[in-house]
């Protein structure tokens, strides 16, 4: 992905969220300069890998396959605060790809926008997409449906997916961009993903010009 492109992005996502009253921390709009002299009094943001997250998964068409996270907040295993929160913004057809995770499990939650389709495997012994019937919560009850199926959340409704439940969501066409709330046990983007084919999690990066604000990944 181009530099430029992805200071559009959060250009246009913030515009958004602004719309929808959802406000980034103060720590989202730090310029790279500001971020150099923070050391370590910043160390928790960075160790935590808190702050923007864009990514086209390897596509190189944003539009087509890509997703926009924020990390919130992310603790750590083994203590009191062992959670994560995300949000995320989803256009219309933008697909993520076919994933599950190994240990995280997840609410994916529409806070508001469009409609947020969500389709649904088990995974096999060998990390296949299974034909069995899908059990999952939505709101807290529980539904079944066929290998593949697909569950539409409205604004205000959520999906609680488990380790090892593939899944891939986007935008429902003709009804606008999505934003979406994730409320998860720890988050490790590094080496909690099982994506069914093969994706690149974090973009490579041309810098046509300078970064408005540094991803996630950037910091050290």
């Amino acid at each position: 992905m181009k530099r430029s492109q992805i200071n559009a992005i959060m250009r246009q996502t913030v515009a958004f969220m602004r719309r929808c009253r959802f406000h980034l921390p103060r720590f989202a709009f730090w310029s790279p300069a500001q971020w150099a002299r923070k050391g370590a009094a910043a160390g928790g943001i960075r160790a935590a890998r808190l702050g923007w997250d864009i990514t086209d998964f390897g596509s190189g068409d944003f539009a087509r396959c890509g997703l926009f996270l924020f990390t919130i907040r992310n603790g750590k295993k083994g203590t009191g605060r062992a959670y994560a929160e995300k949000i995320m913004v989803v256009r219309e057809r933008q697909v993520t790809p076919m994933h599950y995770h190994f240990e995280k499990t997840e609410d994916i939650i529409n806070r508001g926008g469009g409609n947020l389709v969500v389709r649904l495997y088990n995974a096999g012994r060998r990390e296949n997409l299974a034909r069995t019937r899908v059990r999952v919560a939505v709101d807290g009850e529980v539904r079944s449906l066929p290998a593949g199926g697909t569950i539409v959340l409205t604004p205000g409704e959520s999906i609680t997916l488990p380790p090892r439940l593939y899944h891939t969501f986007h935008g429902q066409p003709g009804r606008g961009t999505v934003l979406v709330g994730e409320v998860s046990t720890v988050n490790d983007d590094a080496r909690d993903n099982r994506f069914h084919a093969p994706a690149g999690r974090f973009p490579a990066i041309v810098e046509d010009t300078p970064p408005l604000y540094p991803l996630c990944f950037e910091y050290q």
